[in-house]
């Protein structure tokens, strides 16, 4: 997790005669380096706020983070405002134009100057993430945790068990509704007093280019890799069918949402089992019973996520990294689980926020996590505003990418693996198959779930619509339906933690797409001339010091710029995901032929 510097923003009032008076370029430089002295030592105070409260939720630490919220709130958006005086100041360098551009923008929940707005949404936000981290499903009648209930969706192929889980564990949105439309009416507010439309409208505008472009990038990016997905679905589909039969799930048309692994079936890797073809689908390992065999714990398991990215040259984490950090869920108190990365300084205090399982996909997270954590020390020594990736997507890509490289080749370099138990090339579709189970599912998915909140920001959704638009949603782009019919009362969103959370979701889908560009970049610059799904840049320093180079740009220049001093090129592309997974893609047309494809 990174708390968004600007949404921690201190204000600086300027003296009368100033904001009377024309404001020169002088005033918004000046302007600029006081708001990032503010800043930063704002910064400080509340993320070390948040962590507490997410770490150890109680009625006390639930008031803190309102508190320092709301402040933050507040503050942030007379910053802002006033940053906005100086749009039409001519003479301004690149660097003071982008900063206050930066400080107009970027800000999660704005609250308007209503007395006790930022207060309320304040409020608003802490219950809401408080209730998910509170939430409790049920098992076979059995009261679970929801970091324990997205694990049992994996592994559960009982059909009215699963159905039991979905159902119970998606109960914890329903109070939260009444309270997101007030937040998303409170916001509004705040964003149009920014001069936004809307508060998705204030989103989508920061990612160097007009709001309007920016949606026109998704459904391009998704457009070109949707074809691949429906390939999948339809596959998976079929073996759902063979398995369940007619009753449970049917031959044609979408698939009922708690089979395929996965709480919000974002992510199918739980049911490789269900899927693999016979044969080339037994990839002769897997990942959670090699940690099991070597006596992994939690904290080895990150001292492998460590070892990758030492192997590229980055210096090893701090020492205080391992003394702060959470790796397991304690036993006397609520937390969080929702895995995260926090700089709580700036600096170097860098910490991960996890209830680790030792299991395949945790071995995956922790890489992904660390990724966060590299790119924050990467860039420290930027200008505060610029302490940040190039656009949100590309921090999560980094982590992602790493989590690629975590190939057959790779397990055996740290010691995981066999080199004599390795997967010959008969075992490539099963090897692609289980990667393309984790990632393309992801790709409809995380489009869909900003774009609900878009439709909710701007109106066209109704609060008394909100989850039938979220299911019709899940239906056009997934191709999946509830496991059976939803209560009138029902807020399916807020059983996602990045709803009630407040988390911007278009990023993961940029990130879906960078991640392949930045491998496939990675591999080429190393030399690898085998198969793509193969290669694994593990100990090259060479790439290690080249990534390093982009990391630390930070955000001080738009993202094309960025991307290009990594990969050659300043366009986002689905072109390097086909590419890898090209393989399994002939294959799957060949198992879909006869089949009616789409739902």
């Amino acid at each position: 997790m990174k708390i968004s510097h600007l949404a921690l923003a201190a204000a600086l009032l300027l003296p009368a005669a100033a904001q009377a008076a024309e404001p020169t370029a002088a005033e918004a430089r000046a302007f600029v380096a006081d708001a990032e002295a503010q800043l930063s030592a704002y910064s400080d105070k509340a993320q070390r706020v948040a962590w507490v409260n997410a770490t150890y939720i109680t009625d006390d630490t639930d008031a803190m983070a309102a508190d320092a919220g709301a402040e933050g709130t507040l503050l942030q958006v007379k910053l802002a405002k006033q940053a906005a005086r100086f749009n039409n100041v001519t003479g301004l360098d690149a660097d003071t134009s982008r900063k206050l551009f930066l400080l107009r923008q970027a800000i999660v929940l704005p609250a308007p100057d209503t007395p006790g707005a930022a207060k309320e949404l304040a409020e608003i936000a802490t219950r809401l993430q408080s209730a998910y981290g509170k939430g409790r499903g049920t098992a076979r009648g059995k009261e679970v945790v929801g970091n324990d209930i997205e694990a049992l969706m994996g592994t559960e192929r009982d059909p009215a068990v699963l159905k039991e889980m979905w159902e119970s564990w998606h109960k914890v949105g329903t109070p939260m509704a009444a309270d997101y439309a007030r937040l998303v009416e409170i916001a509004n507010a705040g964003a149009k007093e920014l001069g936004f439309a809307d508060t998705g409208a204030m989103w989508r505008a920061g990612y160097d280019m007009p709001a309007a472009d920016f949606e026109k990038l998704i459904d391009r990016l998704l457009a070109e890799v949707q074809p691949l997905y429906v390939d999948l679905h339809c596959y998976t589909r079929a073996k759902l069918n063979q398995k369940y039969g007619d009753a449970v799930q049917a031959r044609t048309g979408p698939i009922r949402a708690d089979l395929l692994g996965n709480m919000w079936a974002q992510d199918w890797a739980g049911i490789y089992d269900v899927v693999a073809p016979k044969g080339a689908g037994d990839v002769g390992y897997d990942i959670g019973e090699l940690l099991v065999s070597k006596g992994a714990d939690p904290l080895k398991m990150v001292r492998y996520g460590e070892n990758f990215y030492s192997s590229l040259g980055f210096a090893p984490l701090p020492d205080t990294f391992w003394k702060r950090s959470l790796f397991t869920k304690p036993a006397d108190r609520e937390v969080v689980c929702h895995a995260s990365a926090w700089d709580i300084d700036n600096k170097d205090d860098l910490r991960i926020k996890m209830c680790i399982k030792v299991n395949s996909t945790d071995f995956v997270t922790i890489h992904h996590e660390l990724g966060h954590n590299y790119y924050q020390r990467a860039y420290k020594a930027q200008p505060l505003l610029y302490l940040n990736s190039a656009n949100d997507g590309f921090h999560e890509a980094i982590g992602d990418w790493a989590a690629l490289n975590v190939t057959p080749e790779y397990l055996v370099k740290v010691g995981l693996l066999d080199a004599a138990k390795v997967p010959d090339a008969s075992r490539d579709i099963g090897l692609l198959l289980r990667q393309a189970m984790e990632k393309v599912p992801g790709m409809p998915w995380t489009a869909l779930v900003d774009k609900w909140r878009w439709g909710v920001f701007a109106g066209a959704t109704r609060p008394a619509d909100y989850n039938k638009a979220w299911t019709d949603l899940r239906l056009k782009y997934q191709g999946i339906i509830p496991p059976g019919p939803r209560p009138a009362d029902a807020f399916d969103p807020g059983a996602k933690f990045h709803i009630p959370g407040n988390t911007p979701y278009a990023r993961y889908f940029l990130a879906r797409v960078l991640q392949f560009q930045f491998y496939e970049a990675a591999c080429r610059q190393a030399g690898w001339t085998g198969p793509l799904h193969r290669c694994s840049v593990y100990g090259d320093k060479q790439v290690g010091a080249k990534l390093n180079a982009m990391l630390a740009m930070g955000m001080s220049k738009p993202w094309p710029e960025a991307l290009k001093a990594f990969t050659g090129s300043d366009q986002m592309s689905g072109k390097a995901m086909l590419a890898y997974f090209a393989p399994l893609q002939a294959w799957l047309k060949q198992q879909n032929k006869g089949q009616k494809c789409g739902w």
